[in-house]
C-alpha cells in the first residue's frame, strides 16, 4: 500500500506542476504564456521577464514530469523546489502563510512533498 500512496502523491503533485509549467510555456489551462507571464515577472523585478517565465515553466514542466514518473527524484525535487522558493521570496512570503490571503502555504506544501518523496524514494510504481 505504501507504493500506491507514493504513486498517488507523485502523480497529483507532478501533474499539477506540469500544468503550471504549461500555463507559463504555452498559455494552456488559463495561463498567459511566456509573453504574458514574462510581463508580470518584469513587473515584480524579474528581468528579462520572458526568459524568467520560460525558465520557470521548463522547471515546473520537467520537474513535474520527472516527479510523476519517479525518475531522477533529486533532480525533480530541485526543479520543483527552486521555483517554489522564488515564488515565496518574490510574491507570497510577504502575504503570510494562508493562500486565501495570497500567502505561501501552497508553495510550502509542494516543497514538502517534493523533498519528502525525494528522501523516501519513488516506490515500486516508478520508472526510476
Amino acid at each position: 500500500m505504501m507504493d500506491l500512496g507514493l504513486l498517488i502523491i507523485r502523480l497529483v503533485v507532478g501533474l499539477t506542476l506540469m500544468g503550471h509549467g504549461a500555463q507559463k510555456l504555452f498559455g494552456w489551462f488559463g495561463g498567459y504564456g511566456p509573453k504574458g507571464t514574462g510581463g508580470w515577472m518584469e513587473s515584480i523585478g524579474m528581468k528579462p521577464g520572458v526568459l524568467m517565465a520560460v525558465a520557470a515553466g521548463l522547471s515546473e514542466l520537467l520537474g513535474g514530469l520527472l516527479f510523476a514518473a519517479g525518475l531522477w527524484l533529486p533532480v525533480a525535487a530541485v526543479l520543483i523546489i527552486g521555483p517554489m522558493l522564488v515564488a515565496i521570496v518574490k510574491v507570497h512570503g510577504a502575504n503570510g502563510y494562508w493562500s486565501d490571503k495570497g500567502g505561501f502555504e501552497y508553495n510550502l506544501v509542494l516543497i514538502a512533498a517534493a523533498l519528502s518523496i525525494a528522501l523516501i524514494g519513488a516506490g515500486a510504481y516508478s520508472i526510476g
